[in-house]
C-alpha cells in the first residue's frame, strides 16, 4: 500500500459553503481588498485634512497629550495598505486565471499573520499581567472597563486565550483553503492530458494533445523502388 502524506490527507477542492477552493480564494482576496481599500480611503482623507482626522488623547484619559497618528505613521500605513491591496489583487487574479505563482505572496502573508497572532497568544500565557496592563491603557470611556478590570486575572487570561484560539483556528482554515487552491491550480498547470491505449499485454502512453498538435508528425523515410 502507498503511504499518504499529511499534505495529501488534508487536501480538498472544496471549502466552506461547499464552494470550490478557487471560488473561496477569490472571495477571500476580494474581501481583503475591500477592507484595505476602506482603510486606504480613511488614511488618504487623513493626509488631505490632518486637522480633522488627527486625534489626541486628553489628559483625563492617560494624563498626557499624545498624537495617536502623525504624518509619518499615516504614510507608512498608506504604503502597507497599498501593498496589501496589490497582494490580494494578485491572489484574486491568480485564482481566477489559474496562475499558481500569483497566489504565493498572499499565502506568505497569511502565514506571517498567523505567526504574529500565535506570538500574541504565547505572550499572554507567559506574561498573564499583560492583559491587565493593556486594560489600564484603554481610555476611560471604554465600555465596561471597570467591570472587566475587576474580573479575576486568570479568568481574563482564559477568555483572551479562547478568543485568540478561535481566531487562530479560523485563520488556519483560511490558510488551508488558499493552500489547497494553490495545489489545485499548480496541479492543473503541470498535469498533462494523457491518453492510454491498452491491449491485453501492452500499454501505450500517448503525448498530450497540445504537444501532439504543436509537433508535426514525422514523415516516414522514402522507400526506393528496386529497378
Amino acid at each position: 500500500t502507498r503511504m499518504i502524506s499529511p499534505w495529501d490527507r488534508w487536501y480538498s477542492t472544496s471549502c466552506c459553503l461547499c464552494c470550490h477552493v478557487r471560488t473561496g480564494t477569490i472571495i477571500l482576496g476580494i474581501w481583503y481588498m475591500l477592507i484595505n481599500a476602506v482603510v486606504l480611503l480613511i488614511l488618504l482623507s487623513a493626509l488631505n485634512d490632518p486637522v480633522q482626522y488627527r486625534y489626541h488623547l486628553t489628559s483625563s484619559e492617560l494624563g498626557t497629550d499624545v498624537d495617536v497618528m502623525d504624518d509619518a505613521n499615516i504614510c507608512i500605513a498608506t504604503a502597507i495598505s497599498l501593498l496589501m491591496i496589490l497582494i490580494c489583487g494578485m491572489a484574486t487574479y491568480g485564482a481566477y486565471k489559474q496562475h499558481a505563482a500569483w497566489i504565493i505572496p498572499f499565502f506568505c502573508y497569511q502565514i506571517f499573520d498567523f505567526v504574529l497572532n500565535t506570538l500574541v497568544a504565547i505572550s499572554v500565557v507567559v506574561y498573564p499581567n499583560t492583559v491587565q496592563d493593556y486594560l489600564q491603557q484603554l481610555p476611560g470611556t471604554f465600555p465596561y472597563k471597570e467591570d472587566i478590570m475587576s474580573t479575576n486575572n486568570m479568568c481574563l487570561v482564559f477568555a483572551v486565550l479562547i478568543f485568540i484560539g478561535c481566531i487562530l483556528s479560523f485563520k488556519a482554515y483560511l490558510i488551508g483553503c488558499v493552500w489547497n487552491c494553490y495545489r489545485y491550480v499548480s496541479g492543473r498547470g503541470s498535469t498533462e492530458v494523457l491518453v492510454y491505449v491498452t491491449t491485453n499485454d501492452t500499454t501505450v502512453l500517448l503525448p498530450p494533445y497540445e504537444e501532439a498538435v504543436a509537433t508535426p508528425p514525422k514523415e516516414p523515410p522514402p522507400r526506393y523502388m528496386e529497378a
